[in-house]
């Protein structure tokens, strides 16, 4: 009894809002997501454009989250941003159910990724303040399965109302805005503790102020995510095997049920253990994943390898982020984290142009291969520079 005490000790009121409003934001993001590329396909588009549409995408949500983070820091405002994010993320779904060509869900995903970038520093910033510094790779990890189960059911429901109901890919579009609200409703009910800024550094574009060992953890992270493309690509190379559209969506549900199981003893074991530790965990993963898709079109190994591939997804987003904050002063948690989330952004953006132009112009194993290679350098780089 007292081990699992000890095992869900430090976790707030706080913490478990945060953890229900990424629940219900991904439930609404991931309804869309394993779909997305199909649709997209429906509207004539590529591997090309696919893979700029999620880069861009990626991208502009992480990239944003830097200067939503330093923002947030600055005027001491973290849940009013996060709460401008929420809303605009949960409005800006139907506008790519309403596109007619590709062009148009870009412009919806450009802004619903945009949206989600504004709240996503000033809300981990909120996780790292709900709770004291011994416990934060919970913290994460609980937000973790809020964000992971949320990608589990996402999906199911989706397929839900598809494949039951009789639902359009283009209205479960219009659908996906009523969890987006819920997740709104959540951050309306946080309270959240103001953290002392010198006045200084409320005028200071402040990177000066990380120190070295946080530039080299971001370089570290650059290096893996070099290689790191979209999902999409996971999708797109399951249904290129002869997968149907249903087992597909199911497929991809295991894996965001499989993360969100890991996410919190991912966060749990980095307390203990040493997040670097497990982050490497979490690397050497990725690279089973990557050079199995790479080597092998048998549907029940594919199957597999997304079970894996969720416990990495698991480990990254619980270790990463609470290994990011060891680096950096409380005043300065939202843009710590944004800065290190613009960091996996840019890197996306770069992995999934690439991983386009080999899937259309060179094949399809490619996009792992060139994947599993930048992993490696990577998890190498994590073991000697940090």
């Amino acid at each position: 009894m007292a081990k699992i005490k000890h095992f869900f000790s430090g976790i707030t009121k706080n913490t478990i809002l945060l953890a229900f409003a990424s629940l219900f934001s991904d439930i609404s993001t991931e309804m869309l997501y394993p779909i997305l590329p199909i649709y997209l396909t429906q509207l004539k588009a590529g591997g090309s454009i696919i893979g700029l549409i999620e880069g861009i995408g990626q991208a502009t949500q992480n990239i944003i989250q830097g200067v939503s983070g330093w923002l947030a820091d600055r005027i001491e405002k973290r849940k009013g941003i996060a709460l401008f994010g929420y809303f605009f993320a949960a409005l800006a779904k139907p506008l790519m159910g309403m596109a007619s060509a590709w062009e148009g869900v870009l412009g919806g995903r450009f802004l619903d990724r945009f949206s989600t970038g504004v709240r996503s520093a000033p809300r981990d910033a909120l996780i790292a303040g709900s709770v004291s510094k011994e416990h934060r790779g919970k913290a994460f990890g609980l937000e973790g399965i809020g964000d992971n189960l949320g990608a589990f059911l996402g999906p199911i429901l989706a397929v839900f109302l598809i494949f039951f109901i009789g639902v359009t890919l283009r209205h479960i579009f219009y659908w996906a805005v009523i969890p987006g609200l819920l997740a709104f409703l959540m951050i309306l009910l946080v309270k959240e503790k103001t953290v002392e800024v010198p006045l200084k550094s409320k005028l200071e574009f402040n990177l000066q102020e990380f120190p070295k060992k946080y530039w080299h953890y971001l370089f570290v992270t650059a290096l893996f995510g070099i290689g790191n493309s979209s999902n999409a690509f996971l999708i797109l190379q399951t249904r290129a095997i002869g997968v149907s559209l249903f087992t597909t969506i199911l497929i991809y549900a295991g894996f965001n049920l499989v993360a969100a199981i890991i996410s919190y003893p991912a966060g749990y074991l980095s307390d203990q253990f040493g997040k670097k530790n497990i982050l490497l965990v979490g690397f050497l993963i990725f690279f089973i994943v990557y050079a199995g898709f790479a080597l092998s079109q048998n549907i029940f190994l594919i199957g597999i390898l997304f079970i894996f591939y969720g416990l990495f997804q698991g480990i990254f987003r619980s270790a990463g982020k609470a290994l990011a904050l060891e680096f950096v002063p409380d005043r300065l948690h939202a843009s710590g984290i944004g800065w290190y989330s613009a960091t996996i952004g840019l890197l996306q953006l770069f992995a999934s142009i690439i991983g386009g132009l080999l899937w259309d112009h060179i094949g399809h194993q490619a996009v792992f291969v060139y994947g599993a290679v930048f992993s490696v350098i990577g998890t190498l780089m994590l073991y000697f520079v940090l």
